[in-house]
């Protein structure tokens, strides 16, 4: 599932921010920001699935549409675009030709549009084709969604203001149980779970609301695998598609993202497809068939509303000296090991190191607030020791940036030979040292 990453998108110009010396030669034109005023703008389009493209990936039939989104973010000469697309992962190929259609549409330099995913695992996952294959039918339509997204955000830019404010949300629970065989997927009602739930929000000057950013940590995975009574398999933007709606209905014109936290750990409190444990600590699965859009519904509901809620008490703040727009990326070095594919628990693995692996890291500051993120998916305690040392008043931490790869397990996780730790392809203290090189960025980019 993982998607490589593209060299372009990789600078090194941390230093440069922390001395508040010029960047170098050929650093993004995000960098170059001279703090003059903050202009935003957001557009969004669905990705159109005719039945002509059905089954696709097993999935037979949309039960509601999958989005691109695309923020646009300026600052003096500089420009940044966030991209969000309502998907699982997706390739290295894809985001290249996504992020081309950006560049062109949005003057933004290639290496400061920064591209995730909502991480629903109730889409078809976006994999390199060729034309002649459904696959490759699927990433055309991606694209022209892309295309229709970033168009509506450039004719939107304008004049902004951004604001930061925190709720809580218990929709998200732990997802490591112990059974009888070792530990293995479930509902972990005492493992640490973030229920933190960050919004940010960006008005004109006249106070209107123009994108709400949501950072909230969970896997969009209400309806994995759920096969409904008639057989179908369907497609759906899940918890994070039903949370976004329900904050766009809230207001006019506003466009809504979600970003992805650290969800290695952490999956829906209520499952349509969902492990059971008995008194013996044994493992099964249910599966609710149709009952289960219920059960999506009222989550997205619940954390729609809680965004909606600390939206309302957002005080935005005009842009300029005092809201920078920077975009930093760096790299650091980790032990890798042979990525495995866990069908249950064991009480034996071999987490053998066999080689290194750069990880890219994205941090993107707006004002007092600051989008920090990786491609693997994180884990709960690792994300909040990165919130816990930042300097910035408003942090979000974030996965599946680039298309996502890999769990990022943290040492609790390999001492109990969890499904994260089994199904990641980092060595034991990665995410430790990806923590710790974070914290470094953040602190050079506050100074």
């Amino acid at each position: 599932m993982a998607a490589a990453i593209s060299a372009a998108s990789l600078s090194t110009a941390t230093a440069a921010y922390a001395s508040g010396a010029s960047p170098a030669a050929g650093a993004s034109a995000a960098k170059r920001s001279a703090g003059t005023g903050l202009k935003v703008g957001a557009g969004r389009a669905a990705i159109g699935i005719p039945s002509s493209l059905l089954p696709l990936d097993n999935f037979t039939t949309v039960h509601d549409d999958l989005y691109v989104r695309v923020l646009l973010l300026e600052s003096g000469s500089g420009r940044v675009a966030l991209t969000v697309l309502d998907l699982t992962s997706i390739s290295a190929e894809a985001i290249s030709a996504i992020r081309a259609i950006i560049a062109e549409a949005a003057g933004v330099a290639a290496a400061d549009i920064v591209v995730t995913v909502t991480h629903t695992f109730s889409a078809p996952h976006v994999q390199a084709a060729d034309s002649s294959t459904g696959a490759a039918r699927y990433i055309e339509q991606i694209k022209q969604a892309a295309s229709t997204a970033v168009g509506a955000a450039v004719k939107g830019l304008r004049a902004a203001r951004v604001g930061y404010g925190t709720g809580k949300c218990d929709v998200n629970v732990n997802r490591d149980v112990l059974t009888a065989d070792g530990w293995w997927l479930g509902t972990g009602e005492a493992g640490p779970s973030d229920k933190s739930v960050g919004v940010t929000r960006f008005d004109d000057l006249d106070g209107n609301p123009i994108a709400i950013l949501t950072n909230y940590s969970v896997q969009s995975s209400v309806m994995m695998q759920s096969v409904m009574a008639n057989g179908d398999l369907p497609i759906t933007a899940d918890l994070a598609g039903a949370a976004v709606q329900h904050i766009e209905k809230q207001y006019d014109a506003v466009v809504g993202f979600f970003l992805v936290g650290s969800c290695g750990d952490q999956s829906p409190a209520f499952r349509s497809k969902r492990y059971t444990i008995d008194k013996g600590r044994n493992w099964s699965q249910v599966d609710a068939q149709d009952a289960g859009w219920l059960l999506l519904a009222v989550q997205g509901e619940r954390l729609g509303t809680e965004v909606v809620r600390v939206s309302e008490t957002i005080k935005t703040t005009s842009g300029g000296a005092s809201s920078p727009l920077r975009l930093v990326t760096d790299s650091v070095t980790v032990s890798t090991m042979p990525s495995g594919h866990p069908t249950g628990p064991t009480t034996t693995y071999d987490f053998t190191p066999n080689g290194t692996a750069d990880v890219p890291i994205w941090v993107l500051r707006v004002g007092d607030g600051v989008f920090v993120g990786v491609a693997p998916e994180l884990s709960t305690d690792t994300a909040l020791g990165i919130k816990k040392h930042s300097p910035f008043p408003h942090t979000a931490v974030l996965s599946m940036i680039e298309g996502g790869s890999k769990n990022m397990a943290e040492a609790r996780s390999y001492a109990r030979i969890t499904y994260e730790a089994m199904d990641s392809s980092y060595a034991q203290g990665s995410a430790e040292t990806v923590a710790a090189k974070i914290g470094d960025m953040l602190d050079a980019l506050r100074g």
